[in-house]
């Protein structure tokens, strides 16, 4: 059998810094040739970075991607690594595209191409266009119409892009009418909890289905409220896992390969679902024989709440990183949100770049105060305290408030004073709302939802405590200061807006409150299906109302790392102005 060793390289790439990407490329595809590699594979759009939403309705935006690509293969050529074919994804646009009511405006296509010999020898673009959750291709993109594939060292090398494998037929059949050897999918699959378990059976599926080796290549980094958490995968014909890169670690994945040779009878024309199979034969004759290095490998597995951690704090250190900030702002309560966030923060970008603020007022225990100077000599981060007390009296003295609005006007004053030294300083303010404040409307409006981002937006309060648990016992195994007070773990959670005041006096229990929201708001579960899981009616109705009447709020709440199948924002789009109720 002919042998092939593949590198793909598990990195990120930035939306828009198409400069920069390319860079990257140049660089990881040097670094795959020092190590012998015959392919070489980057992820999905790797040169425009991943998703660039509306851009790709931009026709300068897309002519710079199609400008650079060709570019990049001249590069890699006079840098003398033109010998190598390189596979990496980009933005372009069909140059046959026929007029259709919707079309996108110039036909942008997610597409993928291969470079070799200062060429670009091959394009094609995805077939299967996701349009579900926080996918929107069918409304920028145009599918592709062909199987590519190419013939490298004797072997023939199909080529797919992402949800080509997670929807039935079209390039997986295809490769197997094609007589691959091997298939490789370059994919941007956004992270969400235990997706990894169902990507490895995905592709152990897809293995079988096409009859050769699956090389599935993922993206590393973040963009916006996306993480990706890499975790590539190789697996051969039956499905037997050959390697498994690290989750959430950058780095060239290389794996020597004994593969099929190409069939002399290999077919052309079109195979499955109207495809047209596109063959482009690079190098004929296999690849000199070799001694296979030790690569590969399988990764550990990291657990559930490791897995959720690190992707909030890759999530955050992209946001701050790739918009050019360097520091961070957190108002510190003693409570249990704020100290996971400043965990976070400390751990996404150093806490010398971690500025907390204890903003106290006359409701505010001696514990809150201790709580968070605790949490700040604990971790290290930069601390002060300023008391709204002067600024609250003002604005009573004034207007007279009571009630709620005396108690929100706590909230505004201490994000009125976050923004002013984000402004006078140059951080950015993080907000440290939870996902079930946000579901029921437990936020005030320009008070503790002001802020650039939100870490823990997609993470409910059951989880903020499990999640500082976490984070507690990785530090002690390490032997490492724990970087969050016992205390503010084990008190009940308050917002301390009134004397004696804790959050159920008007939510219910947490591990109540999150069971509830979890079948309404991330699965869809109407009032009769909860109330059948057996929740208390009242109690189901009255928080599917919190619900329904914060949507305003969660609008306007800032964007935050998406670590659930269906977090507030593109995952769930619901009107505002609503009449519907949910009624038993």
């Amino acid at each position: 059998m002919p042998q092939l060793r593949l590198a793909l390289n598990q990195i990120d790439s930035h939306v828009g810094d198409i400069a920069a990407n390319a860079d990257s490329v140049v660089h990881w595809t040097r670094h795959s040739a020092e190590q012998g590699a015959h392919l070489v594979a980057f992820p999905e759009m790797m040169l425009t970075g991943y998703p660039v939403e509306d851009l790709a309705l931009r026709g300068s935006f897309v002519e710079a991607s199609r400008s650079a690509l060709r570019e990049l293969a001249e590069r890699l050529a006079a840098e003398g690594l033109g010998e190598l074919p390189v596979v990496v994804g980009y933005l372009d646009r069909t140059e046959r595209a026929t007029p259709r009511l919707g079309r996108p405006a110039g036909s942008p296509e997610n597409a993928a191409a291969v470079l070799h010999r200062g060429q670009v020898v091959l394009r094609f673009a995805k077939h299967h266009l996701p349009n579900y959750g926080v996918f929107d291709e069918f409304r920028y993109f145009v599918p592709g119409e062909t199987q590519p594939v190419i013939r490298v060292g004797g072997v023939d090398v199909a080529l797919a892009i992402c949800e080509d494998l997670w929807q039935e037929g079209g390039r997986v059949p295809a490769t197997r009418s094609a007589g691959a050897g091997l298939l490789i999918s370059v994919n941007a699959s956004p992270y969400e909890r235990n997706k990894d378990d169902l990507r490895l059976e995905l592709v152990q599926k897809r293995a079988q289905e096409a009859g050769c080796t699956l090389a599935y290549l993922a993206m590393i980094g973040g963009q916006d409220e996306l993480v990706f958490d890499g975790d590539s995968i190789v697996v051969d014909a039956d499905g037997r896992v050959i390697a498994r890169a690290p989750q959430f670690s950058e780095g060239c994945v290389l794996v020597d390969l004994d593969l099929p040779a190409a069939r002399a009878d290999a077919p052309e024309g079109l195979v499955d679902d109207g495809l047209r199979i596109e063959r482009v034969i690079l190098s004929e004759e296999p690849v000199e024989p070799y001694e296979p290095v030790v690569t590969g490998g399988y990764a550990d597995r990291l657990d559930d709440d490791e897995e959720v951690y690190d992707a909030l704090v890759v999530g955050l250190r992209a946001y701050v990183k790739k918009n050019g900030f360097r520091s961070v702002l957190i108002g510190l309560s003693g409570g249990i949100d704020s100290a996971l966030v400043a965990a976070i923060a400390c751990d996404a970008i150093g806490a010398q770049n971690v500025h907390g603020v204890s903003m106290p007022s006359k409701y505010s225990s001696d514990h809150s105060r201790s709580d968070a100077a605790d949490l700040a000599e604990r971790t290290g981060l930069n601390f002060r305290t300023v008391s709204i007390e002067p600024m609250f009296d003002a604005y009573m003295g004034s207007l007279g408030l009571s009630g709620l609005a005396e108690e929100n006007l706590q909230s505004r004053l201490r994000g009125t004073l976050l923004m002013a030294l984000s402004n006078q300083e140059g951080h950015i303010v993080l907000a440290p709302g939870n996902k079930s404040e946000l579901a029921v409307g437990y936020s005030t409006l320009y008070g503790d939802s002001v802020g650039a981002y939100g870490p823990i937006k997609d993470v409910y309060k059951s989880d903020v405590f499990r999640l500082a648990e976490y984070r507690n016992r990785a530090a002690a195994e390490r032997g490492e200061v724990p970087p969050i007070p016992q205390n503010s773990i084990v008190k009940p959670p308050s917002a301390e807006l009134r004397p004696g005041q804790v959050d159920t006096d008007s939510l219910p229990d947490y591990p109540v409150l999150d069971a509830v929201l979890a079948m309404y708001v991330d699965r869809d579960q109407g009032l009769d299906a909860i109330v059948a899981a057996g929740f208390d009616p009242e109690l189901v109705a009255r928080t599917l109302r919190m619900v329904d009447t914060a949507e305003y709020k969660r609008r306007q709440y800032p964007p935050g790392t998406k670590i659930s199948a269906k977090g507030f924002g593109k995952d769930r789009r619901l009107p505002i102005t609503n009449g519907w109720r949910e009624r038993a």
